[in-house]
Protein backbone atom coordinates (compact mmCIF):
# COMPACT_ATOMS: atom_id res chain seq x y z
CA UNK A 1 0.00 0.00 0.00
CA UNK A 2 1.30 3.46 -0.87
CA UNK A 3 1.87 5.86 1.98
CA UNK A 4 -0.86 8.47 2.26
CA UNK A 5 0.64 11.93 2.00
CA UNK A 6 0.24 13.97 5.19
CA UNK A 7 -0.70 17.06 3.22
CA UNK A 8 -3.24 15.25 1.07
CA UNK A 9 -6.54 16.09 2.76
CA UNK A 10 -10.13 17.25 2.83
CA UNK A 11 -11.16 18.49 -0.57
CA UNK A 12 -9.28 15.65 -2.31
CA UNK A 13 -10.94 13.02 -0.05
CA UNK A 14 -10.39 9.58 -1.57
CA UNK A 15 -8.58 10.88 -4.63
CA UNK A 16 -5.31 9.75 -6.17
CA UNK A 17 -2.36 11.91 -5.16
CA UNK A 18 -0.22 12.65 -8.26
CA UNK A 19 2.82 13.17 -6.02
CA UNK A 20 2.79 9.45 -5.20
CA UNK A 21 2.86 8.28 -8.84
CA UNK A 22 6.56 7.38 -8.72
CA UNK A 23 5.72 4.37 -6.54
CA UNK A 24 3.40 2.82 -9.14
CA UNK A 25 4.28 0.40 -11.92
CA UNK A 26 5.55 1.69 -15.24
CA UNK A 27 2.35 0.93 -17.18
CA UNK A 28 0.25 2.88 -14.67
CA UNK A 29 2.66 5.81 -14.70
CA UNK A 30 2.51 5.98 -18.50
CA UNK A 31 -1.28 5.92 -18.42
CA UNK A 32 -1.35 8.70 -15.82
CA UNK A 33 1.02 10.85 -17.86
CA UNK A 34 -1.13 10.44 -20.97
CA UNK A 35 -4.31 11.08 -18.98
CA UNK A 36 -2.92 14.32 -17.56
CA UNK A 37 -1.73 15.43 -21.01
CA UNK A 38 -5.05 14.69 -22.74
CA UNK A 39 -7.65 15.36 -20.01
CA UNK A 40 -5.95 18.10 -18.01
CA UNK A 41 -5.57 18.68 -14.27
CA UNK A 42 -9.19 18.88 -13.08
CA UNK A 43 -10.08 15.18 -13.24
CA UNK A 44 -9.59 12.97 -10.18
CA UNK A 45 -9.00 9.25 -9.83
CA UNK A 46 -9.95 7.04 -6.89
CA UNK A 47 -7.39 5.37 -4.59
CA UNK A 48 -3.68 5.84 -3.96
CA UNK A 49 -3.16 3.05 -6.50
CA UNK A 50 -5.83 3.73 -9.16
CA UNK A 51 -7.85 0.84 -10.56
CA UNK A 52 -7.84 0.30 -14.34
CA UNK A 53 -11.31 -1.12 -15.03
CA UNK A 54 -12.16 -2.86 -18.30
CA UNK A 55 -15.36 -4.77 -17.52
CA UNK A 56 -18.23 -4.92 -15.06
CA UNK A 57 -20.80 -7.59 -14.25
CA UNK A 58 -23.33 -7.52 -11.42
CA UNK A 59 -21.53 -6.32 -8.28
CA UNK A 60 -18.05 -6.90 -9.70
CA UNK A 61 -15.52 -4.85 -11.64
CA UNK A 62 -12.51 -6.34 -13.44
CA UNK A 63 -9.19 -4.79 -14.38
CA UNK A 64 -7.15 -5.48 -17.50
CA UNK A 65 -5.43 -8.44 -15.80
CA UNK A 66 -8.79 -10.01 -14.91
CA UNK A 67 -8.54 -9.17 -11.21
CA UNK A 68 -11.98 -9.11 -9.60
CA UNK A 69 -13.10 -6.23 -7.37
CA UNK A 70 -16.23 -6.29 -5.21
CA UNK A 71 -17.97 -2.98 -5.93
CA UNK A 72 -19.39 -1.85 -2.60
CA UNK A 73 -19.54 1.80 -3.61
CA UNK A 74 -21.28 2.25 -6.94
CA UNK A 75 -24.90 3.35 -6.67
CA UNK A 76 -24.99 4.54 -10.29
CA UNK A 77 -25.46 0.98 -11.51
CA UNK A 78 -28.03 0.33 -8.82
CA UNK A 79 -29.28 -2.90 -10.41
CA UNK A 80 -25.75 -4.10 -11.12
CA UNK A 81 -23.15 -3.56 -13.83
CA UNK A 82 -24.33 -4.54 -17.30
CA UNK A 83 -27.71 -5.79 -16.13
CA UNK A 84 -28.96 -7.79 -19.16
CA UNK A 85 -32.46 -6.36 -19.04
CA UNK A 86 -31.21 -2.77 -19.10
CA UNK A 87 -28.62 -3.55 -21.76
CA UNK A 88 -31.29 -5.12 -23.98
CA UNK A 89 -33.70 -2.20 -23.50
CA UNK A 90 -31.02 0.31 -24.51
CA UNK A 91 -29.81 -1.76 -27.45
CA UNK A 92 -33.29 -2.49 -28.80
CA UNK A 93 -34.37 1.14 -28.54
CA UNK A 94 -31.15 2.45 -30.07
CA UNK A 95 -31.68 0.07 -32.99
CA UNK A 96 -35.19 1.43 -33.46
CA UNK A 97 -35.24 5.14 -32.67
CA UNK A 98 -33.38 7.75 -30.62
CA UNK A 99 -34.93 11.20 -30.72
CA UNK A 100 -36.06 14.01 -28.44
CA UNK A 101 -39.23 15.04 -26.63
CA UNK A 102 -40.65 17.29 -29.37
CA UNK A 103 -42.18 14.27 -31.05
CA UNK A 104 -45.06 12.38 -29.48
CA UNK A 105 -43.87 9.09 -28.01
CA UNK A 106 -45.72 6.74 -25.67
CA UNK A 107 -42.67 5.53 -23.76
CA UNK A 108 -42.02 8.77 -21.93
CA UNK A 109 -45.66 8.99 -20.81
CA UNK A 110 -45.73 5.43 -19.54
CA UNK A 111 -42.53 5.96 -17.58
CA UNK A 112 -43.66 9.29 -16.12
CA UNK A 113 -46.94 7.73 -14.96
CA UNK A 114 -45.16 4.78 -13.32
CA UNK A 115 -42.59 7.09 -11.70
CA UNK A 116 -45.23 9.41 -10.23
CA UNK A 117 -47.05 6.39 -8.80
CA UNK A 118 -44.07 5.77 -6.49
CA UNK A 119 -44.57 9.15 -4.77
CA UNK A 120 -46.93 10.19 -1.99
CA UNK A 121 -48.73 13.43 -1.15
CA UNK A 122 -49.19 16.44 -3.41
CA UNK A 123 -45.94 15.82 -5.27
CA UNK A 124 -47.49 12.60 -6.64
CA UNK A 125 -49.74 14.84 -8.74
CA UNK A 126 -46.76 16.73 -10.11
CA UNK A 127 -45.19 17.07 -13.53
CA UNK A 128 -42.03 15.32 -14.73
CA UNK A 129 -39.27 17.10 -16.65
CA UNK A 130 -36.25 15.22 -17.96
CA UNK A 131 -32.56 16.10 -18.06
CA UNK A 132 -29.34 14.17 -18.66
CA UNK A 133 -27.64 14.47 -15.26
CA UNK A 134 -28.39 15.17 -11.63
CA UNK A 135 -26.49 18.45 -11.94
CA UNK A 136 -28.86 19.50 -14.73
CA UNK A 137 -31.85 18.39 -12.67
CA UNK A 138 -30.79 20.49 -9.68
CA UNK A 139 -29.96 23.41 -11.96
CA UNK A 140 -33.45 23.26 -13.50
CA UNK A 141 -35.07 22.84 -10.07
CA UNK A 142 -33.35 25.99 -8.82
CA UNK A 143 -34.38 27.95 -11.92
CA UNK A 144 -37.99 26.96 -11.28
CA UNK A 145 -37.76 27.76 -7.55
CA UNK A 146 -36.27 31.19 -8.18
CA UNK A 147 -38.85 31.99 -10.83
CA UNK A 148 -41.70 30.86 -8.57
CA UNK A 149 -40.54 32.80 -5.50
CA UNK A 150 -38.91 35.78 -7.24
CA UNK A 151 -35.98 35.32 -4.85
CA UNK A 152 -32.39 34.05 -5.02
CA UNK A 153 -31.54 32.76 -1.54
CA UNK A 154 -30.54 29.11 -1.14
CA UNK A 155 -29.81 27.12 2.02
CA UNK A 156 -27.89 23.82 1.98
CA UNK A 157 -26.06 21.67 4.50
CA UNK A 158 -22.43 22.44 5.23
CA UNK A 159 -20.86 19.71 3.05
CA UNK A 160 -23.67 19.28 0.52
CA UNK A 161 -23.05 18.27 -3.07
CA UNK A 162 -25.77 19.13 -5.59
CA UNK A 163 -23.90 19.29 -8.90
CA UNK A 164 -21.10 20.75 -10.95
CA UNK A 165 -22.83 23.16 -13.32
CA UNK A 166 -22.17 26.85 -12.72
CA UNK A 167 -25.41 27.22 -10.76
CA UNK A 168 -25.24 23.99 -8.75
CA UNK A 169 -21.56 24.41 -7.92
CA UNK A 170 -22.53 27.71 -6.30
CA UNK A 171 -24.52 25.78 -3.68
CA UNK A 172 -22.27 22.69 -3.40
CA UNK A 173 -19.83 23.43 -0.56
CA UNK A 174 -18.35 19.93 -0.73
CA UNK A 175 -16.52 20.94 -3.93
CA UNK A 176 -13.91 22.51 -1.68
CA UNK A 177 -12.92 25.68 0.12
CA UNK A 178 -11.68 27.25 -3.12
CA UNK A 179 -15.01 26.69 -4.87
CA UNK A 180 -17.00 29.87 -4.28
CA UNK A 181 -20.56 29.78 -3.04
CA UNK A 182 -23.13 32.25 -4.38
CA UNK A 183 -23.61 35.52 -2.47
CA UNK A 184 -27.12 34.49 -1.39
CA UNK A 185 -26.18 30.91 -0.49
CA UNK A 186 -26.06 29.98 3.18
CA UNK A 187 -25.07 26.74 4.91
CA UNK A 188 -26.34 24.98 8.02
CA UNK A 189 -24.73 22.07 9.89
CA UNK A 190 -25.92 18.61 8.97
CA UNK A 191 -27.92 16.74 11.63
CA UNK A 192 -24.90 15.05 13.18
CA UNK A 193 -26.60 12.36 15.23
CA UNK A 194 -23.21 11.26 16.57
CA UNK A 195 -22.63 14.61 18.28
CA UNK A 196 -26.06 16.24 18.69
CA UNK A 197 -28.72 14.75 20.97
CA UNK A 198 -31.23 12.97 18.68
CA UNK A 199 -34.25 14.21 20.63
CA UNK A 200 -33.29 17.84 19.92
CA UNK A 201 -31.92 17.53 16.43
CA UNK A 202 -35.03 18.42 14.41
CA UNK A 203 -35.69 21.68 16.22
CA UNK A 204 -31.95 22.40 16.32
CA UNK A 205 -31.75 22.13 12.53
CA UNK A 206 -34.92 24.16 11.99
CA UNK A 207 -33.50 26.91 14.22
CA UNK A 208 -30.29 26.94 12.18
CA UNK A 209 -32.28 27.25 8.95
CA UNK A 210 -34.38 30.09 10.41
CA UNK A 211 -31.19 31.91 11.43
CA UNK A 212 -29.80 31.68 7.89
CA UNK A 213 -33.11 32.84 6.37
CA UNK A 214 -32.89 35.92 8.60
CA UNK A 215 -29.32 36.52 7.45
CA UNK A 216 -30.34 36.33 3.78
CA UNK A 217 -33.12 38.83 4.44
CA UNK A 218 -30.77 41.09 6.41
CA UNK A 219 -28.59 41.28 3.31
CA UNK A 220 -31.52 42.37 1.13
CA UNK A 221 -32.53 39.01 -0.27
CA UNK A 222 -35.17 36.36 0.27
CA UNK A 223 -35.31 32.58 0.40
CA UNK A 224 -35.96 30.74 -2.84
CA UNK A 225 -35.23 27.19 -1.69
CA UNK A 226 -33.84 24.80 0.83
CA UNK A 227 -32.37 21.83 -1.02
CA UNK A 228 -31.31 18.66 0.75
CA UNK A 229 -30.20 15.06 0.25
CA UNK A 230 -32.21 13.43 3.03
CA UNK A 231 -29.43 10.93 3.77
CA UNK A 232 -26.90 13.76 3.96
CA UNK A 233 -24.52 11.71 1.83
CA UNK A 234 -21.68 14.20 1.44
CA UNK A 235 -21.97 15.48 5.01
CA UNK A 236 -21.13 12.09 6.49
CA UNK A 237 -24.36 10.10 6.01
CA UNK A 238 -26.96 10.67 8.73
CA UNK A 239 -29.85 8.24 8.35
CA UNK A 240 -31.54 8.80 11.70
CA UNK A 241 -33.53 10.22 13.44
CA UNK A 242 -36.43 10.70 11.03
CA UNK A 243 -38.03 13.83 12.52
CA UNK A 244 -35.37 16.19 11.17
CA UNK A 245 -36.75 17.56 7.91
CA UNK A 246 -40.43 18.17 8.68
CA UNK A 247 -39.74 21.13 11.04
CA UNK A 248 -37.25 22.47 8.50
CA UNK A 249 -39.86 22.32 5.72
CA UNK A 250 -42.28 24.28 7.91
CA UNK A 251 -39.70 27.03 8.51
CA UNK A 252 -38.83 27.16 4.80
CA UNK A 253 -42.46 27.49 3.68
CA UNK A 254 -43.27 30.15 6.27
CA UNK A 255 -40.47 32.19 4.71
CA UNK A 256 -41.99 31.72 1.23
CA UNK A 257 -39.36 29.28 0.01
CA UNK A 258 -39.73 25.88 -1.61
CA UNK A 259 -38.46 22.56 -0.28
CA UNK A 260 -36.38 20.59 -2.80
CA UNK A 261 -35.64 16.92 -2.11
CA UNK A 262 -32.44 15.94 -3.92
CA UNK A 263 -32.93 12.20 -4.48
CA UNK A 264 -29.92 11.75 -6.75
CA UNK A 265 -28.02 9.68 -4.18
CA UNK A 266 -30.70 8.57 -1.72
CA UNK A 267 -33.55 7.68 -4.08
CA UNK A 268 -34.69 4.70 -6.17
CA UNK A 269 -35.00 2.31 -3.22
CA UNK A 270 -31.57 2.93 -1.74
CA UNK A 271 -32.93 3.11 1.83
CA UNK A 272 -34.71 -0.25 1.50
CA UNK A 273 -37.82 0.82 3.38
CA UNK A 274 -38.89 3.58 0.97
CA UNK A 275 -38.46 4.36 -2.70
CA UNK A 276 -37.46 7.93 -1.88
CA UNK A 277 -35.36 9.33 0.93
CA UNK A 278 -37.75 12.17 1.75
CA UNK A 279 -40.54 9.65 2.38
CA UNK A 280 -38.62 8.35 5.39
CA UNK A 281 -38.98 11.83 6.93
CA UNK A 282 -42.68 12.10 6.03
CA UNK A 283 -42.03 15.28 4.04
CA UNK A 284 -44.02 16.31 0.96
CA UNK A 285 -41.53 18.27 -1.20
CA UNK A 286 -42.34 21.01 -3.68
CA UNK A 287 -39.70 19.67 -6.07
CA UNK A 288 -37.90 16.31 -6.30
CA UNK A 289 -34.71 15.85 -8.32
CA UNK A 290 -33.47 12.54 -9.72
CA UNK A 291 -30.26 11.29 -11.29
CA UNK A 292 -27.35 8.83 -10.90
CA UNK A 293 -29.06 5.39 -10.67
CA UNK A 294 -32.07 6.36 -12.79
CA UNK A 295 -30.77 4.65 -15.97
CA UNK A 296 -28.29 2.25 -14.36
CA UNK A 297 -25.37 4.06 -15.91
CA UNK A 298 -27.08 5.58 -18.94
CA UNK A 299 -27.27 9.38 -18.56
CA UNK A 300 -30.85 10.19 -17.62
CA UNK A 301 -32.16 12.39 -14.81
CA UNK A 302 -35.19 14.49 -14.03
CA UNK A 303 -37.28 16.83 -11.96
CA UNK A 304 -40.72 16.24 -10.47
CA UNK A 305 -42.46 19.45 -9.50
CA UNK A 306 -45.83 20.41 -8.06
CA UNK A 307 -48.03 21.94 -10.82
CA UNK A 308 -48.52 25.32 -9.10
CA UNK A 309 -44.75 25.73 -8.60
CA UNK A 310 -43.93 25.25 -12.29
CA UNK A 311 -47.03 26.91 -13.83
CA UNK A 312 -45.50 30.38 -14.13
CA UNK A 313 -42.18 29.03 -15.32
CA UNK A 314 -43.94 27.08 -18.06
CA UNK A 315 -45.91 30.18 -19.07
CA UNK A 316 -42.96 32.57 -19.15
CA UNK A 317 -40.22 30.31 -20.48
CA UNK A 318 -39.77 27.22 -22.58
CA UNK A 319 -37.83 24.18 -21.51
CA UNK A 320 -36.10 21.97 -24.03
CA UNK A 321 -33.22 19.55 -23.63
CA UNK A 322 -31.88 17.89 -26.77
CA UNK A 323 -30.94 14.68 -25.00
CA UNK A 324 -32.98 14.87 -21.79
CA UNK A 325 -35.80 12.35 -22.01
CA UNK A 326 -34.74 10.99 -25.40
CA UNK A 327 -36.21 7.63 -26.34
CA UNK A 328 -33.11 5.60 -25.42
CA UNK A 329 -32.77 7.37 -22.06
CA UNK A 330 -36.39 6.60 -21.26
CA UNK A 331 -35.91 2.95 -22.25
CA UNK A 332 -32.95 2.72 -19.85
CA UNK A 333 -34.91 4.41 -17.06
CA UNK A 334 -37.97 2.23 -17.64
CA UNK A 335 -35.96 -0.99 -17.55
CA UNK A 336 -34.14 0.10 -14.39
CA UNK A 337 -37.35 0.98 -12.55
CA UNK A 338 -38.95 -2.28 -13.68
CA UNK A 339 -36.00 -4.28 -12.36
CA UNK A 340 -36.08 -2.49 -8.98
CA UNK A 341 -39.78 -3.17 -8.58
CA UNK A 342 -40.15 -6.60 -10.18
CA UNK A 343 -37.00 -8.18 -8.76
CA UNK A 344 -37.76 -7.02 -5.22
CA UNK A 345 -34.57 -5.02 -4.83
CA UNK A 346 -35.91 -2.80 -2.03
CA UNK A 347 -36.64 -5.91 0.04
CA UNK A 348 -33.18 -7.20 -0.85
CA UNK A 349 -31.64 -3.92 0.28
CA UNK A 350 -33.45 -4.22 3.61
CA UNK A 351 -32.49 -7.86 4.17
CA UNK A 352 -28.84 -7.69 3.08
CA UNK A 353 -28.50 -4.23 4.55
CA UNK A 354 -29.49 -5.52 7.98
CA UNK A 355 -26.79 -8.17 7.72
CA UNK A 356 -24.20 -5.52 6.86
CA UNK A 357 -25.41 -3.20 9.61
CA UNK A 358 -25.17 -5.96 12.22
CA UNK A 359 -21.73 -6.91 10.94
CA UNK A 360 -20.43 -3.34 11.00
CA UNK A 361 -21.65 -2.87 14.56
CA UNK A 362 -19.97 -6.12 15.58
CA UNK A 363 -16.68 -4.95 14.06
CA UNK A 364 -17.09 -1.57 15.77
CA UNK A 365 -17.42 -3.27 19.15
CA UNK A 366 -13.95 -4.74 18.67
CA UNK A 367 -12.20 -1.72 17.20
CA UNK A 368 -12.36 1.63 19.05
CA UNK A 369 -11.32 3.55 15.91
CA UNK A 370 -14.96 3.12 14.80
CA UNK A 371 -16.92 5.79 16.62
CA UNK A 372 -20.28 5.35 14.92
CA UNK A 373 -22.10 3.17 12.40
CA UNK A 374 -24.99 4.75 10.51
CA UNK A 375 -27.16 3.69 7.64
CA UNK A 376 -30.30 2.20 6.16
CA UNK A 377 -30.95 -0.24 3.35
CA UNK A 378 -27.73 -0.54 1.35
CA UNK A 379 -26.15 2.75 2.38
CA UNK A 380 -23.75 3.04 5.33
CA UNK A 381 -21.44 5.53 6.94
CA UNK A 382 -18.76 4.26 9.33
CA UNK A 383 -17.20 7.15 11.22
CA UNK A 384 -13.57 6.77 12.28
CA UNK A 385 -12.23 8.73 15.23
CA UNK A 386 -8.94 9.11 17.05
CA UNK A 387 -10.67 8.91 20.43
CA UNK A 388 -14.22 7.65 21.05
CA UNK A 389 -14.57 10.08 23.96
CA UNK A 390 -13.47 13.29 22.23
CA UNK A 391 -14.87 12.06 18.86
CA UNK A 392 -11.96 13.74 17.06
CA UNK A 393 -12.10 12.76 13.38
CA UNK A 394 -9.45 10.43 11.95
CA UNK A 395 -8.82 11.03 8.28
CA UNK A 396 -5.61 8.99 8.23
CA UNK A 397 -7.35 5.80 9.29
CA UNK A 398 -10.26 6.56 6.97
CA UNK A 399 -8.08 6.81 3.89
CA UNK A 400 -5.90 3.90 5.00
CA UNK A 401 -8.95 1.62 5.28
CA UNK A 402 -10.26 2.66 1.86
CA UNK A 403 -6.90 2.01 0.18
CA UNK A 404 -6.20 -1.23 2.04
CA UNK A 405 -9.59 -2.57 1.01
CA UNK A 406 -8.82 -1.62 -2.58
CA UNK A 407 -5.64 -3.69 -2.38
CA UNK A 408 -7.74 -6.60 -1.09
CA UNK A 409 -10.25 -6.32 -3.95
CA UNK A 410 -13.07 -4.40 -2.25
CA UNK A 411 -14.05 -0.91 -3.41
CA UNK A 412 -15.57 1.68 -1.08
CA UNK A 413 -14.95 5.41 -0.58
CA UNK A 414 -14.81 8.08 2.12
CA UNK A 415 -17.03 11.08 2.79
CA UNK A 416 -17.62 13.87 5.29
CA UNK A 417 -15.77 17.15 5.75
CA UNK A 418 -12.66 15.29 6.96
CA UNK A 419 -13.04 12.20 4.75
CA UNK A 420 -13.12 10.11 7.93
CA UNK A 421 -16.47 8.41 7.23
CA UNK A 422 -16.30 5.19 5.23
CA UNK A 423 -18.95 5.38 2.51
CA UNK A 424 -20.40 1.98 1.70
CA UNK A 425 -23.06 2.04 -1.01
CA UNK A 426 -23.20 -1.14 -3.10
CA UNK A 427 -25.58 -1.95 -5.96
CA UNK A 428 -29.03 -3.03 -4.80
CA UNK A 429 -28.36 -6.58 -6.08
CA UNK A 430 -25.75 -7.19 -3.35
CA UNK A 431 -26.16 -10.67 -1.86
CA UNK A 432 -25.49 -12.18 1.56
CA UNK A 433 -22.29 -13.73 0.14
CA UNK A 434 -21.16 -10.32 -1.11
CA UNK A 435 -21.92 -8.82 2.30
CA UNK A 436 -19.93 -11.55 4.02
CA UNK A 437 -16.90 -10.84 1.83
CA UNK A 438 -17.16 -7.10 2.50
CA UNK A 439 -17.37 -7.62 6.27
CA UNK A 440 -14.59 -10.21 6.34
CA UNK A 441 -12.19 -7.97 4.45
CA UNK A 442 -13.09 -4.96 6.57
CA UNK A 443 -12.44 -6.94 9.76
CA UNK A 444 -9.09 -8.07 8.36
CA UNK A 445 -8.07 -4.50 7.56
CA UNK A 446 -8.88 -3.27 11.07
CA UNK A 447 -6.86 -6.13 12.55
CA UNK A 448 -3.88 -5.07 10.44
CA UNK A 449 -4.25 -1.51 11.68
CA UNK A 450 -4.08 -2.50 15.36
Amino acid sequence: MNTIQKGFRGDMANGFNPESASGLNEQTQQHLEQRTKLLGPAYRLFYSDPVRVTRGSGVFLYDDAGTEYLDAYNNVVSVGHSHPRVVKAISDQLGTLCTHTRYMQDGILHYAEQLLATLHGQIAGGHTMFTCTGSEANDLAMRIARHYTGRDGVIVTAEAYHGNSGVTASFSPSLGKRSSLGPMVRTVPAPDSYRVAPENIGQWMADNVAEQIADIERHGGGLAAFIVDSLFSSDGLYSHPLDVLKPVAEVVRRAGGVFIADEVQCGFGRSGTHMWGHQRHNVDPDIVTLGKPMGNGYPVAGVIVRPEVVAGFGRDMRYFNTFGGNSVAIAAAQATLDVIQEEGLMANATRVGQMISDGLKSIAARHPQIGDVRGTGLYFGVELVKDPHTKETDIDTGLAVVNMLRQRGVLISATGSDANVLKIRPPLVFTEANADRLLSELEAVFRLLQ
